[in-house]
């Protein structure tokens, strides 16, 4: 965890407009008629509305997207009661979190009200406003006498985090800690510092997973919650099932889990040591843990730790629950957050840490590997899939327990609408991959020897895209494998230099010779040709041996384009290849080409490029509709390129007449349908959406996709290489996992129709 500087801090908050949230407008509000729709007179309308039926107020108003944030300031962080007017800060920050990881809006909302029974009241009457409640930073006992009675008189979803977002965090953490230590819920010991809020909650969670009660060892600041302690207030009674006190320290003998939710520096390395075989420590007080991690892993190798800091494994951040339970009982309208939401939140967690890891989220912590084990027994907080993993769950949940008034009828719709309210998701990503599984294909991955090229090929085999085949030096490959603990099963792996494949590199050279002897290669250089990993991959791919190739991740672009035309050679009836981009952005996919090979075709070359472009954007079952663009607009500038491209798009209608194509245009009209529309309604590219653009010249098309590529936020993917006779694609330099699985993807639907 990174130290924040105290300055630091109140400048990110001061800084610029203060504060970390604002209210934004979601309706046009440009024009008085915009204004007189969002006020008066046009909003009688829907008051009219939701006077008749009060449901309609989630149709008509933000309230089935609204959570408050409330607190009075009792119990901020580790601060202590410091008031409503200091928790603001908290209150806002929580918000942010909402907005960012679930796209919840939030309106925080501090509370002058120390006394329950007035803070319950306030809270009632301004609940009419939200969807959802969140409960936070109040003190204990109060804490669960406020939660209980807006539970009960409420038909909301309520929630105190302080309590239940810890609970349901650490108990998906504990069932993954207990399956690797091979141990039972109700048979295991269970030590808890802490005896508040939070804690209090985690036994409670515990309990209904199994853990027995008369196995839990509780302690306050006075010591053991025990029968023969005098005034114990309510909520630790059930907890006092044990006949005698204990020492906290004695407590620890051959106890199988320790959670700490209390303060720092209070456990020794000798009570670790007591511990049982393969303890599990939850050392969940900050910033300082009751245990440090090193004295705690230090001491004992077999252990198996949590703590609520980032920069150590497993960090219990109740950002990985509250967003989602909120967004899953949102989105059914439920009436509240009952014990089969939470649960079903923990077990969503406790599955999720078993998946693969996105190597976006193992880049952003800086790991070589993340895999399900002691060091991963939850998921990480930046993970992604969070959204729609625990988020139907908790729906699901709401529905089965009878408390959804708006249950969910498509589960596959409702997954896809997660993933884009956090921008996780695009409709041609979606195609691509399910196309390439339903078939997949033997994939030669040219340098295997690269481990960014093997987590891609790894991840592609277990998704079923496609069959993967390394290609490079066995001994290199071998040990990253090993080295970042990757499996794939019986792979293939091929040495294109090795004795073993020299009858092979004999085979593919005498190929190589006949296709090429007219073209001043002799035989002894075409088999020499075979030891380089382009050429033999691409023979490979020629010969029948495997249906694509990729390559260029650490080599320049025209040194792996050169030997893939050379041995795979064009389709028939084409002269002219090209490269092509697929740009993800917010309005869809757009296609551009060329963007790599061609540096100022001719007319002639631009219409049969476009035509091919438009082949290949077909494979991925989008329908083209094709801008050539230049500086001028259907003749409005002459010149060299704007005559170029006004002659292809001739030659298109005349050649191809069903293809949705126009040009010469300029950029801004070709992507804007209103001013498309306002000044050239001639156009066939009027009133439709344009995502396929074609460049005059590889510098325009070149500079173009760049620029976009940097200020758009959407994948790029790509180059597509289009016209080759089978399935050969390049890499850009130093390309991501996740661009690499992208374009496994592309050339695995390639070869599905070569």
């Amino acid at each position: 965890m990174a130290k924040i500087k105290k300055q630091d801090a109140l400048d990110y908050h001061s800084s610029g407009k203060p504060g970390k949230i604002e209210v934004v407008p979601t309706k046009p509000y440009s024009s008085q008629r915009d204004l007189s729709l969002a006020y008066s007179p046009g909003v009688a309308e829907p008051c009219l509305k939701i006077a008749e039926n009060k449901d309609d107020v989630y149709k008509y108003t933000s309230k089935g997207n609204l959570v408050a944030v409330i607190s009075n300031g009792t119990a901020v962080l580790g601060l202590g009661n410091i008031g409503p007017e200091a928790s603001k800060p908290v209150m806002e920050g929580k918000g942010l979190l909402f907005k960012i990881f679930a796209d919840i809006d939030v309106f925080d909302i501090e509370v002058d009200a120390s006394d329950p029974e007035l803070f319950i009241q306030t809270v009632k009457a301004i609940a009419p406003t939200f969807g959802g409640i969140n409960l936070e930073d109040i003190k204990a006992p109060e804490a669960f006498e406020i939660e209980e009675r807006l539970k009960a008189e409420l038909d909301l979803p309520i929630m105190h985090d302080d309590q239940h977002g810890t609970a349901i965090i650490s108990a998906a953490a504990l069932i993954n800690a207990l399956e690797l230590a091979k141990k039972k819920m109700d048979k295991v010991k269970i030590v808890i510092s802490g005896a508040g809020a939070a804690a209090m909650s985690c036994a409670k969670l515990y309990i209904a997973l199994g853990a027995k009660v008369t196995n839990i060892f509780m302690y306050d600041s006075k010591g053991l919650i025990w029968e023969g302690r005098e005034g114990l207030d309510g909520s630790k009674l059930p907890y006092s099932k044990h006949k005698k006190d204990i020492e906290f320290k004695d407590s620890f003998k051959k106890a199988d889990v320790f959670v700490g939710l209390s303060k720092g520096g209070i456990v020794s390395k000798e009570m670790v040591k007591a511990m049982a075989k393969d303890p599990i420590v939850f050392a969940l007080a900050n910033p300082e843990p009751e245990i440090s991690y090193k004295d705690a892993t230090s001491t004992r190798k077999d252990i198996i730790m949590a703590t609520g800091r980032s920069d150590h494994p497993n960090q219990v951040n109740n950002v990985l629950g509250f967003p989602y339970i909120f967004r899953g009982a949102l989105d059914v309208r439920a009436t509240t957050i009952n014990e089969a939401m939470k649960l079903a939140a923990v077990k969503a967690l406790a599955e999720l840490a078993k998946e693969t890891i996105p190597e976006e989220v193992i880049e952003a912590y800086g790991e070589k590997n993340i895999l399900f084990g002691r060091d991963q027994i939850i998921p990480k907080p930046l993970d992604p899939r969070l959204i729609y993993y625990v988020a139907p769950a908790v729906a699901k949940a709401a529905m089965d327990s009878g408390v959804a008034k708006q249950p969910i009828k498509d589960w596959d719709e409702y997954e896809s609408n997660l993933k884009k309210r956090l921008g996780l998701d695009n409709k041609i990503l979606r195609n691509i991959s399910e196309k390439a599984q339903s078939n997949p294909k033997r994939v030669v991955f040219a340098e295997a020897d690269n481990i960014k090229t093997l987590k891609a090929a790894q991840t592609a085999q277990e998704e079923g895209i496609c069959i993967p085949v390394l290609l490079g030096k066995r001994s290199l490959i071998e040990k990253l494998i090993q080295e970042y603990s990757l499996d794939f099963g019986d792979v293939e792996i091929v040495d294109p230099k090795s004795e073993e494949e020299e009858e092979k590199r004999n085979q593919f050279g005498k190929a190589f010779f006949n296709a090429r002897k007219r073209k001043g290669v002799t035989e002894y250089e075409a088999i020499q040709l075979m030891r380089e990993r382009n050429h033999f991959g691409a023979m490979m791919v020629e010969q029948g041996d495997a249906d694509a190739v990729l390559s260029g991740l650490t080599r320049n672009y025209r040194e792996v384009v050169k030997p893939f035309i050379q041995t795979i050679g064009l389709q028939k009836d084409v002269t002219t290849i090209a490269g092509m981009y697929i740009l993800i952005t917010k309005k869809g996919p757009l296609f551009l080409a060329d963007t790599t090979i061609n540096v100022d075709p001719t007319a002639e070359q631009i219409a049969e490029l476009t035509n091919n472009v438009a082949k290949m954007v077909r494979k991925f079952k989008v329908t083209p509709r094709i801008a050539l663009l230049s500086y001028s607009n259907f003749g409005s500038s002459p010149g060299k390129d704007s005559k170029k491209m006004s002659k292809a798009t001739n030659i298109l209608h005349e050649k191809h007449p069903s293809l949705v194509v126009d040009g010469e245009v300029q950029a801004n009209f070709a992507l804007n349908n209103d001013l498309l529309q306002e000044k050239f309604p001639f156009s066939l590219l009027t009133n439709k959406e344009v995502n396929t653009l074609i460049f005059p010249n590889l510098a325009a098309g070149n500079i173009s996709y760049k620029l976009l590529q940097e200020i758009t936020e959407g994948d790029a993917i790509g180059p597509v290489l289009v016209g080759l006779n089978k399935s050969a694609h390049v890499l850009q330099l130093g390309a991501s996992v996740r661009e690499i699985i992208n374009m496994v993807k592309v050339a695995v639907v390639d070869a599905q129709n070569k």
